[in-house]
């Protein structure tokens, strides 16, 4: 049956864009109406390639953390996010998240079916100096990783084809509608005065609360604690994954501007204070500073002020990734690991990390730094309104993604098993899955 399907899928997507010119209609703005800025076409152009570069940056990340007989597929998992939401993002799922509105919740993506109405000659309201194209193809990379982050929660013990159709459903059914609300402006968050400069509800606390529902629905693996295969990949993808977050935050900014310039920087202290608060933290409880560590830490400073990091200053971004790695860090000290088996700590992580990010923009969002706060600053300069919106973001956002994502892992597993046998998780799912091994 599955060779059917597959076999399905790729003739149907050959003949759909071979006959693309017949069934689709293209009416681009002439280019004399849009006049872009080649400054900011070129940073974007090499942001949505820094962004894209943390996919496999993730790949080493989690690779290097589990045992030594799952490092390609945990690997692959990323790669395979690259190959399969590009796709669908052209095809349908751009339309889903950035199409017309419907009812402030999903786009239409009648509009945008394989990127028509997408082209070099046009612009999105609200990046009208460079390319529409060059918009959704930077919008592409962070619907790319938010799936490849999940995969951290169900490391060594996933079955890879069940993982595909997940990861599917996850982009149309989760990550569009979050996207849409979020920075679409007809959605209702955006609507409501919501901030999340580059992903902390839509990338981060979604995947968060998907990784950790998948955790619970897998169950527990059968044997949970092994040796990290290759510490110095994890020591590689955190390098990766910082480089590129640049791209993610700064590139947030949508220009070649200041208020980039204030993302960048907000970014590279809020991921140096994280590191050192979170090896800071393991001494003072009595563990040894660790590499591990340190890239965990600087990674949950990444995740923090993701939301934040176009809305607020240099010192209180410190504050945020500090914060936010103490926070992380207890919580992984204290997650119930005997009960809920989130193989590399993916929401306490990336799901507290994005939820500390998103109160603390509440808490630290200054129009002095962002003049789109408008007088609805953070509640440290007196204005609770901005706080109580994130408060009620976050909420909803958590009961939706975790709801929505466990209802998919069940659909999933009703489909085709989504766990693999006992007998081949003791073998490796290098070997069982892939028939690879280092």
């Amino acid at each position: 049956m599955r060779k059917i399907i597959l076999s399905v899928i790729l003739i149907t997507i050959l003949v759909l864009t071979f006959v693309s010119n017949f069934i689709l209609t293209d009416n681009p703005i002439p280019a004399e109406a849009v006049k872009f800025d080649t400054g900011d076409t070129a940073w974007m152009i090499v942001a949505t390639a820094f962004v894209l570069l943390m996919t496999p940056g993730l790949g080493f990340f989690y690779g290097g953390m589990v045992g030594k007989k799952n490092v390609i597929s945990t690997m692959l998992q990323s790669f395979m996010a690259m190959v399969i939401v590009t796709i669908l993002w052209v095809v349908v799922a751009f339309g889903l998240a950035f199409g017309p509105t419907i009812g402030g919740i999903i786009g239409d993506p009648t509009s945008n079916l394989f990127f028509q109405g997408v082209g070099t000659n046009t612009a999105w309201s609200l990046a009208p100096t460079i390319p529409f194209m060059l918009f959704a193809l930077f919008q592409a990379k962070f619907a790319i990783i938010t799936p490849a982050l999940i995969t951290g929660a169900f490391a060594e013990r996933v079955r890879f084809w069940a993982y595909l159709l997940f990861m599917v459903l996850f982009i149309l059914i989760i990550y569009a509608p979050l996207a849409h609300m979020t920075w679409h402006p007809d959605g209702i968050f955006f609507k409501m005065g919501v901030l999340d400069f580059a992903g902390g509800t839509v990338v981060h606390m979604s995947a968060g609360w998907a990784a950790l529902a998948g955790a619970i629905f897998l169950g527990k693996r059968k044997i949970q604690k092994v040796n990290p295969a290759r510490i110095t990949y994890v020591l590689l993808g955190t390098g990766l994954l910082w480089f590129g977050w640049f791209g993610f935050n700064a590139g947030s900014a949508l220009g070649s501007n200041g208020l980039a310039v204030q993302a960048l920087g907000t970014t590279t202290v809020a991921a140096a204070a994280a590191a050192m608060a979170w090896v800071f933290l393991d001494k003072i409880i009595g563990h040894k500073l660790s590499a591990l560590g340190a890239c965990i830490g600087a990674v949950v400073g990444l995740v923090a002020i993701t939301p934040a990091a176009g809305f607020v200053s240099i010192p209180h971004a410190i504050f945020i990734g500090a914060f936010a790695a103490i926070v992380s860090n207890l919580v992984v000290s204290k997650f119930p690991k005997g009960k809920i088996d989130d193989a590399l700590d993916v929401f306490a992580c990336h799901g507290v990390g994005g939820m500390v990010g998103m109160l603390l923009t509440g808490v630290f969002a200054s129009k002095a730094v962002n003049p789109v706060v408008g007088d609805n600053q953070g509640l440290i300069f007196g204005t609770p309104t901005l706080f109580i919106n994130q408060l009620i973001a976050l909420v909803a956002v958590s009961i939706f993604a975790f709801v929505g994502s466990y209802i998919l892992f069940f659909v999933v597993n009703k489909i085709t098993p989504l766990r693999v046998t006992e007998e081949k998780e003791e073998l490796g799912l290098d070997i069982s899955q892939h028939g690879e091994y280092l």
